[in-house]
């Protein structure tokens, strides 16, 4: 049997793994090897399958991952969240569709020391979906608003999709971190705008809360400090040149902790649950890389992607039209599987023929962050409409995917822009000194 063959039946046996609900990690570790085993002697398959988990295991470059999902968890116990949403609540939520927005404006911030999606969604929408449904918000815009700013997080560094992206691609994370941040701040501006067009055609949607005077207004901002200094301190020292990646995670992991002992927020035991949190996501994480790693490298036995590559180097159409193509694979691959499983699926996959076309790695890097964004919120997976309903039970389902439905379409604004204007993400890494 040839080794294309065997490739196209391992990645039929992947699939299926993936549909009967084994963990895409373990399905790519399982289609791997035993891809592997068929194309080579079992010793050979043992030894090659044996260096490519150490290799990855032991590279220092991925304990990045362990530092920013540690200081996301630091974060998230500190009290942060609470007078992120205190600030934006105090400021905008007089207006109608106010406490959407001031959501909004939280997951932005939160994202910018928190980095994962669920965590993200979940931590403001435990304050913010009470108060909107305080003021009769509908459950379809509170919820959809919540789910779908939650997914900022794969855009606003540090973004463990785009870390990964990075690691998989060989590119500079520093540069792929700050990549995100102009886009991200778009497609936030976007989905407030997508609250203001809603409450202005209908304003039952989003009632106005009490109005404050400047005097408080100014005594919340404070709040906004504390998530400022470790946006700073990660991005103006991987900026600066100061921190290696790993560093700027170690050093915004340390800071939180000290926010969080700062307002005697954070005990022992928040401290080593944290902590064991973090362990639990990072070891998630680096399965699901390792199984990405085995399964891409019996894909380059099996000759796939080089075939493949030459395949759509030589067909007769425009490289947009295989962008489009991606992105519709994307979207459509988000449906069904989680944000960080696609990217570790796809992309040692696709990314060697985006970059034969000429599309900037970087760029790419951003583009696959706002796909993942639509798989977090879009039937059947959409882990952030889980996480809403777990936090509003009595909320139907469907409410919430119609609720997301008008975020969605800000997402795609935001895919069309960066596609139009590419600078929108390579402008920053331009300016990293690394």
């Amino acid at each position: 049997m040839s080794p294309v063959t065997v490739g196209l039946i391992m990645i039929g046996l992947l699939f299926f793994g993936i549909i009967i609900r084994i963990p895409v990690a373990f399905a790519m570790l399982v289609a791997g090897f035993t891809g592997m085993i068929w194309l080579l002697p079992f010793k050979a398959a043992g030894k090659f399958i044996t260096i490519d988990m150490f290799n990855m295991l032991s590279s220092y470059p991925f304990s990045v991952i362990g530092m920013f999902v540690l200081m996301g968890f630091f974060a998230a116990a500190t009290g942060m969240t609470q007078r992120l949403y205190k600030v934006a609540y105090v400021w905008i939520g007089f207006v109608p569709g106010g406490l959407s927005i001031a959501t909004i404006m939280a997951c932005a911030s939160f994202s910018a020391v928190c980095g994962s999606s669920p965590a993200t969604a979940a931590t403001v929408g435990k304050i913010a979906l009470p108060e909107m449904r305080r003021y009769k918000y509908d459950d379809s815009m509170a919820t959809g608003c919540i789910a779908a700013a939650g997914g900022l997080g794969p855009m606003i560094p540090p973004s463990a999709g785009l870390v990964i992206y990075a690691l998989l691609t060989e590119q500079s994370i520093a540069k792929v971190l700050v990549s995100g941040i102009i886009p991200g701040i778009i497609l936030a501006f976007l989905f407030a705008a997508t609250v203001v067009i809603l409450c202005k055609r209908n304003p039952a949607l989003g009632p106005p809360a009490a109005a404050t005077v400047f005097k408080e207004k100014i005594k919340v901002a404070p709040g906004l400090l504390e998530a400022l200094i470790l946006f700073l301190i990660i991005i103006g020292g991987l900026f600066a040149g100061w921190f290696t990646p790993t560093q700027a995670g170690t050093a915004g992991a340390a800071a939180a902790l000290l926010i969080g002992l700062f307002h005697k927020e954070m005990r022992m035991r928040q401290i080593l649950e944290g902590a064991k949190e973090a362990l639990n996501v990072s070891c998630m994480i680096l399965m699901l890389i390792t199984g990405s790693v085995v399964f891409g490298h019996f894909l380059s036995l099996s000759t796939i992607p080089l075939l493949l590559t030459d395949w759509v180097s030589h067909l007769s159409v425009p490289p947009f039209v295989i962008l489009i193509i991606v992105c519709v694979g994307f979207m459509v691959g988000g449906c069904f599987i989680d944000a960080l499983g696609l990217i570790v699926l796809s992309i040692p996959i696709i990314a060697p023929i985006m970059f034969q076309l000429g599309y900037d790695p970087i760029w790419f890097g951003v583009l696959t962050g706002l796909l993942a964004e639509t798989g977090v919120i879009t039937p059947p997976v959409g882990v952030n409409v889980f996480v809403v309903k777990g936090l509003a039970p009595d909320i139907p389902l469907e409410r919430i995917f119609i609720g997301i439905v008008p975020f969605l379409l800000a997402v795609f604004v935001a895919i069309g822009l960066l596609i139009a204007f590419p600078g929108l993400a390579t402008f920053l890494p331009s300016l990293v000194k690394q």
